[in-house]
């Protein structure tokens, strides 16, 4: 089964390494990573991607908690969340025929083409991991030079969770500081 988690952390070094290090040591593979700053800048938010059954999960979730630097856990998988990830790839795509149709197919998958050189083009497409997978499979024939791509990132859809909300959400945790829950609510 595979698990949507999205971690609330402060903001401070080394938290990525501790947490990929404490997984890892525990034999957890990451699927996919993703760490960025929230809208308040103390905070930063990962976005994981595990797989396993919910004993798994709920082993995961008690060894994050754990960690000082976490504010909290949540597995969003079971909820109405949105996810995406970010593609840059560079393509094989001389001028003529097989630009244009390099083109039109990154149209059609609602991407756009960030850099074009002398025999080649980078697009930019985000979305759902189905819909990246799509569009490599269409470029392989003509000719993959390149591909990175960003982690999962994820969010419950809805409005902001209400202080109510927050505070079932937590399971009566009440191990937090109160300043990082009421920063969060």
């Amino acid at each position: 089964m595979r698990h949507v988690i999205s971690a609330t952390v402060q903001n401070v070094p080394g938290v990525l390494a501790h947490v990929s290090g404490m997984l890892a040591s525990r034999g957890y593979n990451i699927d996919s990573l993703a760490v960025g700053e929230t809208e308040d800048r103390g905070f930063s938010r990962m976005t994981f991607v595990l797989r396993g059954d919910d004993r798994v999960l709920d082993q995961v979730r008690r060894q994050l908690e754990k960690i000082v630097t976490i504010v909290r856990v949540d597995d969003i998988s079971s909820r109405n969340y949105v996810e995406r990830d970010l593609m840059l790839i560079k393509i094989a795509a001389p001028p003529g025929p097989e630009r244009s149709h390099v083109k039109e197919l990154a149209d059609i998958f609602r991407g756009r083409i960030v850099d074009v050189a002398a025999d080649s083009v980078v697009v930019e497409i985000s979305g759902t991991e189905k819909k990246l997978e799509g569009f490599i499979e269409l470029m392989r024939p003509i000719g993959i030079l390149e591909l990175v791509r960003t982690g999962r990132i994820a969010m419950v859809r809805g409005g902001p969770p209400t202080r109510e909300q927050t505070e079932a959400d937590d399971d009566g945790r009440s191990d937090e500081p109160s300043s990082a829950r009421e920063s969060l609510a």
